[in-house]
């Protein structure tokens, strides 16, 4: 079942995505968010928290990181990645 619901996330990534106008407000964006979260929690929960993410995913909300937490939650994680020493790495990036 996993990777029925994954193969369908990356369906949608290759074939609807690029015909709709970017509008995610968060990183990663919410169907990357899906395939993390079904990879790491399952197909139930995985797909419980993606749809919440999606939900959440709207022109009012407060953009920015929502990382697929370690335990089962259909709330937003506010924390973000740590920063690495020697890395290049932004964490604010556009949005």
């Amino acid at each position: 079942m996993k990777k029925v619901l994954v193969t369908a996330v990356h369906g949608y990534q290759r074939w609807i995505s690029p015909a709709l106008p970017p509008a995610c407000r968060y990183y990663p964006t919410c169907s990357n968010y899906m395939i993390q979260a079904i990879e790491k929690h399952g197909p139930a929960k995985g797909l419980a928290m993606g749809t919440a993410r999606i939900l959440r995913c709207h022109p009012f909300c407060q953009p920015g990181y929502d990382l697929v937490p370690d335990h089962f939650s259909l709330r937003r994680n506010w924390a973000e990645p740590e920063k690495e020493e020697d890395s290049n790495y932004d964490v604010h990036p556009e949005i």
